[in-house]
């Protein structure tokens, strides 16, 4: 069975004894949820490379300690996956979110694509950020991950172009492509960008620019997927000719 995984402000000079506090939300839910109890033993993690399996010494409302029993610290995976990810409706965003996580990419950029239904305005646009952001955290510790991804603030067209002329690869995932994804030579490092288009497709305007910016626009097969799903697809596709599931 799997140790049950919090997040960690920071784990910066823990070593092997170190005594680990934890508190707030995440102690909350470990204590009041969980039900933690002394003796137990937990995977701390700070999100970005530390691992800290260790045994819990005392809890209380809203707090526990632990001692450590294990550290591990491990370099961020490479190449670097980055998903620019237009604004689905509903639910679809975290979802996308989620399985993006899960899949293991670095970064994930919220895009207001012209067709994007959904509109991150004001106080909804915080609300929906915040939703992306915990949604990721959630599934990082779910996938057991050392480095958890970051979610971006919402990225403008221009932002997006910005990104991809630095790439190391750039890709535009469009279902009137007629170059395979599979077919691409990979760098030997990243970042990789990879652009979601919305429920209602890219813009011409859309494919131009980012294509001018040095992107390629690429199809996945002869499926149409839904947002949500297929920036995960091309991610897979890409990990898998990559050392990282190689």
């Amino acid at each position: 069975m799997s140790l049950p995984v919090h997040l960690v402000p920071a784990l910066d000079g823990v070593v092997v004894g170190s005594t680990v506090t934890v508190e707030g939300d995440e102690a909350h839910h470990a204590v009041a949820v969980r039900r933690l109890r002394v003796g137990e033993s937990v995977v701390l993690t700070d999100g970005a490379g530390t691992s800290v399996t260790a045994e819990v010494a005392s809890t209380g409302k809203r707090v526990f300690t632990a001692v450590a029993a294990d550290v591990r610290r491990v370099a961020a995976p490479a190449p670097a996956v980055v998903v620019v990810q237009a604004l689905p409706k509903g639910d679809r965003g975290e979802l996308a979110v989620e399985v993006l996580t899960e899949v293991g990419v670095a970064r994930v950029v919220p895009w207001a694509a012209a067709r994007s239904v959904a509109v991150w305005k004001g106080e909804r646009a915080a609300k929906s950020l915040a939703k992306w952001r915990s949604t990721a955290r959630e599934a990082a510790k779910q996938a057991r991950r050392p480095w958890f991804p970051e979610v971006d603030e919402l990225a403008s067209t221009a932002d997006v172009v910005a990104m991809l002329s630095t790439a190391s690869l750039a890709v535009v995932l469009h279902e009137e492509a007629s170059v395979p994804l599979a077919s691409l030579a990979l760098p030997a490092d990243g970042p990789l960008v990879v652009v979601v288009g919305p429920e209602g497709g890219l813009t011409e305007e859309e494919v131009a620019a980012f294509t001018a910016a040095g992107a390629s626009s690429v199809r996945l097969g002869a499926e149409v997927l839904r947002t949500s799903t297929a920036g995960v697809a091309a991610v897979a596709a890409l990990l898998a000719r990559t050392p990282r599931w190689g």
